[in-house]
């Protein structure tokens, strides 16, 4: 099998394309799931990468479980209630928390469908920016199942529970507006503009320290679920750590000489 993930690096900024376009770069392969889960793993040590761009290879951005093989109870659909319970929980269950844990900022740029463990992954983005040719749908009930992949935890925060409920209960799709309305999608652009769009936000991202990056993000998730006496303590801790960063000491040295800072990721 060839691998799910097509990289390409262009300095600070790491490109990240799911490229099984035949099957609408379904999630349905274990082999799947430990590449996504092996480049979190390596990303968490490579501060050379300071932002993610995820995006699909064809017209869709990923179309969730692959639904011939629920129908023939087969690869990770196969095997009693037990079995898949295990199947759910050491496959698909590990690619929530590898990605939404990452400290580095991963945008996703939805360049088609994203439905079902696809919308879901969406959600384990910081940001998300579509193509009006998107389509959206947190569909699993329309096939009597439920959000095996966290869909239920990560839509909520994402858009509120209200329209969250709404998306989870009836499972019909949405389109790239109604997405933008919702909050789901921070811009919608042409689908020949999605990949720029998104690699100018990059750019934007990766133009600031390492470190400050993925401290920040992680205050932004942590804040999530942390009281706010919490969630300052912590800040402190962390900002202890980034006032002593030659990074920090750089960017102040060039904001007062009015020149571009030259980080070095320490």
């Amino acid at each position: 099998m060839s691998p799910f993930l097509m990289q390409e690096r262009d300095g600070a900024i790491l490109k990240v394309t799911l490229n099984d376009p035949d099957t609408r770069n379904a999630l349905t392969d274990t082999e799947q799931f430990e590449e996504l889960v092996a480049l979190s793993n390596e990303l968490r040590t490579d501060y050379s990468v300071k932002v993610v761009i995820l995006t699909g290879a064809g017209a869709s951005f990923c179309a969730g479980g692959n639904i011939k093989d629920m129908a023939s109870r087969s690869g990770i659909f196969g095997g009693s209630p037990y079995e898949l319970r295990e199947s759910y929980r050491n496959g698909i269950q590990r690619i929530p928390t590898a990605l939404y844990n990452l400290d580095v900022p991963i945008i996703a740029a939805i360049n088609g469908h994203a439905i079902g463990a696809g919308l879901d992954l969406t959600c384990m983005c910081d940001i998300r920016i579509a193509s009006q040719k998107a389509k959206f749908a947190e569909s699993f009930v329309k096939l009597g199942i439920v959000p095996g992949d966290g869909g239920a935890w990560l839509l909520p925060r994402v858009i509120g529970m209200p329209k969250a409920s709404i998306m989870a209960l009836t499972g019909d799709m949405i389109d790239a507006e109604k997405a933008l309305e919702w909050g789901l999608v921070t811009e919608v652009v042409p689908e020949v503009e999605l990949q720029q769009t998104a690699y100018d936000l990059a750019q934007r991202i990766a133009s600031n320290p390492a470190h400050s990056l993925r401290l920040t993000k992680r205050l932004l998730r942590e804040g999530q679920h942390m009281r706010l006496d919490s969630l300052l303590e912590m800040s402190a801790a962390y900002q202890s750590i980034a006032h002593h960063t030659e990074d920090h000491s750089e960017a102040v040295s060039a904001f007062l000489q009015k020149r571009k800072p030259a980080y070095n990721n320490k």
